[in-house]
């Protein structure tokens, strides 16, 4: 088995898409090992004298941030910390996005910035290692002060509280310690707050959407091109002359795919009787390319974060200071999801506006894609399908980040609500999948309608894959489990 080595290193997302897909194992430097220990030493000194405050570490927390704790209660305020925060609700988080907040939780504090002991991070790692996946809830996160209910949850079970999913089995957090032969840590002064400050909530459910973001974009051009040709449209609006004059990199990257994937098509070298394309079709390099644009944009964003230390206060040994700022503060994560949600969401629009045409009986194509329209309705309520996912996206899509409620009796007075546009963005992301699914559904059964000529050998080899899962449809037949068929087809190649 592999191992990927925490040594301070930065991270891409295609790095941690392939520390995810080959299951490796995690292990901390030594150069992250001392810093850790210097870091959590330094502090220990500092604490020693008894002559400093410092929010959070032997403060209260929040309003309470002016409530000095004797030095014999700093590990209880730590403890209250975790179990008082835990107060997530709703659904619970897909065990993918708990193992990436451990990891970025994990990468987070070994910076040595945060004070933690080494055997509260060993002790994340071994839940990484193991596959001991806090259950961790959607819901409680303002996106500012932090994830601080998703991380609380995600902490529990270091104390031997809350609880587990571990060998397929749901567990408290003490049983899980005792299988594994694990004593519950005793968390030392500030641990808490390191553990629960920080943006690794809304960075999972960004990683994630940013990994599924660039795989959706890329299908979505390939199966446009399948479209282009079961419409018979034009290849005119692909030429690269067109589009390089416009200077925008997504437009110009999405023609170029566009001309090769099409490239030995005898279907869209074949002479037109139609002067110009719906904008669907027409304007695939724009909108496909602004969306690649805005993936781009919000990956360098996601980078930045994912490399940064996000919890408060923030500790420099080496300066001999103690800061308490505002890093776990979700804005520029809360944006960024907001913008990508509006990226992602319009390539499910455009999408359904090409199932539509497909089925609008133009250009030879019979209405709903049917050889005997009237007996069959064919493909006609796919399309309503697809509509309903994509008005549901719309609606996603409105910005979470402009919204801000006061929080903590005013100490804190503006949030992000970047965990909300988090986990919408995730459904944003398993809505596209399914719009795709059915416009390749009408794409692939319009395509039919073009024998004998064919498409271009890349998609001609895609299409004959595709009829192993879901067949030509002569009439009317139960339409549900070949629109499932076709989502996964999507979600597979």
């Amino acid at each position: 088995m592999t191992t990927h080595q925490i040594n301070g290193d930065h991270l891409t997302i295609a790095k941690i898409k392939e520390i995810l897909e080959s299951n490796c194992q995690l292990e901390l430097s030594t150069v992250s090992k001392n810093k850790v220990l210097k870091c959590r030493q330094y502090l220990d000194d500092k604490m020693s004298s008894g002559e400093h405050i410092f929010y959070g570490i032997n403060t209260g927390f929040g309003s309470l941030c002016d409530t000095h704790i004797s030095k014999n209660d700093l590990s209880q305020l730590q403890r209250n910390l975790v179990v008082s925060h835990a107060c997530g609700m709703g659904d619970e988080v897909p065990h993918e996005i708990v193992k990436l907040m451990l990891l970025l939780k994990i990468q987070g504090l070994s910076y040595g910035h945060s004070g933690v002991q080494l055997a509260t991070v060993e002790r994340l790692i071994g839940f990484y290692n193991n596959d001991i996946f806090p259950v961790v809830y959607e819901q409680g996160s303002l996106g500012a002060s932090g994830d601080l209910a998703p991380l609380a949850h995600l902490s529990l079970p270091i104390l031997g509280e809350g609880h587990v999913d571990f060998d397929g089995v749901r567990m408290t957090g003490a049983e899980m310690l005792a299988k594994m032969n694990w004593e519950p840590l005793v968390l030392q002064s500030k641990e808490g707050l390191a553990l629960l400050n920080g943006t690794q909530f809304m960075s999972s459910y960004g990683v994630w959407c940013m990994i599924k973001a660039e795989d959706i974009s890329e299908k979505a051009d390939l199966i446009a091109c399948i479209s282009i040709d079961g419409y018979d449209a034009r290849i005119n609006p692909f030429n690269h002359n067109v589009n390089a004059i416009r200077q925008q990199t997504g437009q110009i990257e999405t023609a170029r795919i566009v001309r090769e994937t099409l490239a030995g098509s005898e279907i869209i070298t074949q002479e037109k009787a139609h002067v110009q394309d719906p904008y669907s079709y027409r304007c695939i390099p724009q909108v496909h390319g602004a969306t690649k644009d805005a993936i781009a944009h919000v990956k360098g964003i996601f980078e930045r974060e994912i490399n940064a230390v996000t919890d408060n206060p923030t500790i420099f040994p080496d300066e001999d200071e103690i800061v308490s700022a505002g890093n776990f503060h979700g804005q520029p994560l809360a944006i960024s999801l907001d913008f990508l949600a509006i990226a992602i969401a319009e390539l499910g629009s455009i999408s359904e506006r090409r199932i539509y045409k497909l089925i609008a009986g133009n250009r030879k194509l019979p209405a709903f894609l049917v050889a005997n329209p009237g007996i069959n309705s064919g493909f006609m309520i796919p399309q309503y399908a697809a509509a309903s996912v994509v008005s549901q996206n719309k609606h996603l899509a409105n910005p979470a980040s402009v919204d801000s409620i006061e929080s903590s009796n005013g100490q804190e007075d503006h949030v992000s609500m970047g965990a909300n546009s988090a986990t919408k963005m995730y459904r944003i992301i398993d809505n596209l999948y399914k719009v795709l699914g059915v416009e390749l559904l009408n794409a692939a059964q319009a395509l039919e309608f073009r024998r004998p000529l064919k498409s271009s050998p890349k998609i001609e080899a895609i299409v004959k894959e595709y009829r192993k899962k879901v067949p030509f449809v002569e009439n009317d037949t139960y339409l549900q489990p070949l629109i499932a068929a076709s989502i996964n087809f999507v979600k597979s190649i």
